[in-house]
């Protein structure tokens, strides 16, 4: 089986958390945070982070309410995802990010630091739930969601 890199964003407003993974262990690790600013994420900066971890998918934080239900930001986090597939020509999969920023407090007690460990999180959660998808990742043609 090829080692396959994947990034992950947890879309915020104001910040974007970024973790990087593979999927041979299935584990990521939290990599930076990156600003947005009048609603438009730092894209020069998110190009260097692809451009140096050459990823094979995408993977976007699904912002839900507790219900499952979805919210204003949910439309934000699946324009940004569309946004990334465009400029960049990457699977891009979503995930349901609920309690993903109360379990990166529980694992570092650095609020500045929140962002990525829950990208990291939501990366972790995604490599566990979605093996099957592994695979496909290669082709670059699947855009499949789950939530």
């Amino acid at each position: 089986m090829k080692i396959k890199t994947l990034l992950c964003f947890d879309f915020g407003e104001k910040r974007i958390g970024v973790a990087v993974g593979q999927t041979i262990t299935g584990t990521a690790t939290p990599l930076e945070t990156i600003s947005v600013h009048q609603n438009k994420p730092d894209w020069g900066k998110i190009k260097h982070l692809i451009d140096d971890w050459q990823p094979d998918a995408l993977i976007v934080g699904t912002p839900l309410n507790m219900d499952g239900t979805t919210q204003r930001v949910t439309q934000i986090a699946e324009k940004f995802a569309r946004q990334l597939e465009g400029r960049f020509h990457l699977p891009v999969f979503g995930m349901d990010e609920r309690l993903s920023t109360y379990e990166a407090s529980q694992r570092t007690n650095n609020s500045t630091a929140l962002d990525p460990v829950a990208a990291q999180v939501i990366l972790e959660s995604w490599l566990a739930e979605n093996s099957d998808k592994i695979s496909s990742v290669s082709n670059g043609i699947n855009k499949e969601s789950t939530r």
